[in-house]
């Protein structure tokens, strides 16, 4: 089958999560035999913002581990009926400019043969609904939502059956344990500052339970603010600056914990759904602490695959325990990476993709819904183009 997938970047992780994903995804279908090419718009703010903080070199982990991914950079001129053409399935990520997004959704509605999907991992759908609703889908087969909750958003909005829950995953082809142990110490937190969705929490869930235990703690990220990065100095935090996702597994390999922090929007609006690097910690075999986080589609098991903490002081508790305690540290990590090779890899995603779009190829295109249309309210919605930023003030994609 040949497979497009137009994403926002696929070079670049710097803020940009849906990479991470993607990447693997894309290896594993290559790995299944696919013909697989990934488009990505000229100028993605992502990529900009990576080479100018580190030039070409910061594209030297991504390329060293993903040698056989290439993506083919598109210009506004270029007619993305033609750059998909003998496609047989072509994703559309939602960080996407709304036009391309129209662009696809008519070749589809005018005979174009392949099955078009459209791929939201983020929480735009009930953060910011009306920009959501500006899209065009009225050309679409389906739409792949990265956690249940937000599938049920685009079910009221008409979707019905024609949305699938297909959870975002752990490449393990690059994610996974050392080969040899090596001495581990401290704690270690990758991700970005958050936009204001999460400062606060960020303070009590980690910066002060990972003083109060006595841990020292690194931090790696991106869109630190000064005052941020003012506060990590007073926590005494060894702040990393970015790092290439590339090299995560070996920063896990070096630490005795990590901790998950979600976004608030995770939390209260869209619960169920955990981030890229709740995958990406299990699968590395480090412990993981969560903050409060309800996994409502039992993707995991809490207290045996990472533990919880409910409250600062209980992150503490853990904190301490994790440091103390061998046999509970060995536990979490046989748990959660059998979790994780048993459901929660890009080879299962790849599979679980195969038999979504199997479900959908047999129909011939029925006439799909705008975002927010029913299927007997199918007019056309307008889709003004967003204009992101390559300082990153316009659309933001949280890592």
């Amino acid at each position: 089958m040949k497979i497009a997938y137009f994403t926002h970047s696929l070079a670049s992780c710097w803020n940009h999560g849906n990479a991470h994903f993607l990447r693997g995804l894309l290896r594993e279908l290559k790995a299944l035999g696919h013909d697989v090419e990934a488009f990505e718009p000229e100028g993605a703010w992502s990529l900009q913002n990576l080479l100018k903080d580190h030039g070409e070199a910061g594209l030297n982990a991504y390329r060293s581990a993903y040698p056989e991914l290439i993506s083919t950079v598109f210009t506004g001129g270029d007619d993305p009926a033609e750059l998909v053409s003998g496609a047989d399935l072509v994703i559309v990520h939602e960080w996407n400019e709304h036009a391309l997004v129209a662009a696809l959704g008519t070749a589809r509605k005018r005979g174009a043969r392949f099955t078009l999907l459209f791929h939201d991992t983020h929480h735009r759908a009930v953060s910011e609904p009306e920009a959501m609703q500006a899209y065009d889908l009225s050309g679409y087969d389906g739409v792949l939502a990265f956690g249940e909750t937000l599938a049920e958003v685009y079910r009221r909005w008409g979707w019905r059956d024609r949305v699938f829950v297909w959870h975002e995953a752990a490449d393990t082809r690059l994610f996974h344990p050392p080969a040899e142990e090596g001495q581990r110490e401290g704690l270690v937190w990758i991700g970005n500052w958050g936009d204001g969705e999460r400062s606060e929490e960020i303070e009590r869930y980690l910066l002060r339970p990972a003083r109060a235990a006595g841990q020292p703690l690194d931090i790696y990220g991106v869109r630190y603010p000064a005052d941020a990065l003012a506060t990590l100095k007073d926590y005494g935090v060894g702040f990393k600056g970015w790092l290439p996702n590339a090299r995560a597994p070996e920063i896990y390999a070096r630490h005795l914990a990590t901790v998950h922090v979600p976004r608030r929007f995770y939390v209260d609006t869209l619960p169920g759904i955990p981030t890229i690097r709740v995958f990406e910690a299990l699968a590395c075999g480090i412990p993981l602490v969560c903050a409060p986080w309800s996994d409502s589609e039992h993707l995991f098991t809490p207290g045996r695959d990472y533990l919880v903490a409910p409250t600062g002081e209980a992150m503490t508790q853990q904190l301490k325990a994790l440091r103390d305690d061998t046999e509970l540290r060995a536990s979490l990590v046989a748990n959660g990476l059998a979790v994780i090779r048993d459901r929660h890899s890009c080879a299962h995603r790849a599979r679980e993709l195969l038999q979504i779009v199997a479900k959908l190829k047999p129909l011939p295109f029925r006439g799909g819904v705008g975002v927010g249309q029913s299927h007997d309210d199918q007019r056309t919605s307008a889709f003004p183009t967003p204009n992101p930023s390559p300082e990153g003030e316009g659309l933001r994609i949280p890592a």
